[in-house]
Order: structure tokens, then sequence, then C-alpha cells
């Protein structure tokens, strides 16, 4: 985080939060323009604050993850992402970790067709494609 460590230790833990969740507002924003208007910012915030989603704040970018429960998979599902392309690969790995510990079997990601160069070289494989038709 970036704030002081006496500040860290007299907020508590929502207040921190919220600090982070704003400080990573700009990301958060940008990423929801390609969400195909399924969240706004304020979902991110409740999700967030509620524990039924994850954010991953770094100094240049950030995540947004939930873990989704199928009758046979559990995973841990990236929706959002923003900010530096460095940054945000640098959370898999503690997102994994995270995933494991809650015992999801795999992690998932959505998002735009370019993400799929970036992710083959990290071991991701394009699993199948989503389509959506306005009603």
């Amino acid at each position: 985080m970036t704030y002081g460590h006496n500040l860290a230790q007299q907020l508590p833990m929502e207040d921190i939060m919220m600090l982070e969740l704003d400080r990573c507002r700009q990301w958060i924003e940008n990423a929801l323009m390609y969400s195909g208007g399924t969240h706004e910012f304020i979902d991110i915030v409740n999700g967030v604050l509620s524990g039924t989603m994850q954010l991953w704040a770094g100094e240049r970018g950030c995540a947004v993850t939930e873990i989704t429960v199928y009758p046979r998979k559990k995973i841990l599902h990236v929706f959002l992402a923003g900010g530096d392309m460095e940054q945000i690969l640098d959370f898999q790995e503690s997102a994994a970790e995270f995933a494991r510990i809650n015992k999801c079997d795999s992690m998932t990601i959505a998002g735009r067709r370019g993400w799929t160069r970036v992710l083959d070289k990290h071991d991701w494989e394009e699993s199948f494609c989503v389509m959506s038709k306005e009603l």
C-alpha cells in the first residue's frame, strides 16, 4: 500500500480498502468501459467491501477478481484489470495462491482478444469464446 505505516495501523480495514479503491478508480473505470455494462464503479466498491470481490492493487495497476462456484468447479475469475501491463501480470502468482487457499480448481480471465497474446506467454490458454447480444 502507498500509505504510511502509522496511518494504516490507525484506520479500519474498510477505510483502507476505500482509499485503495479510490486510488485505483481510474484504472477500474477504464476497464469497466469494456465490460459490456455489467458493473459500475459502485458495484465494484460494494463487492470488494462485502468480500465477494477481491481487489489486487499495485503502484501502477489493479485487477478485480471474484470466486465463481459451478456445480463441478470453483474458479477464481479475473474480470477487470487496468493500468500497467507488467504490474497486472505481477498479480498472477498471488492471485493463484489465493485461489489455491480458497480451493479453486482454476482461474479464468474475461477480456478483450488482445489479452490472449499477452497471456499465452504465461501458461494461459484460450478456452472458449463468449459472444453477446443486446436485447
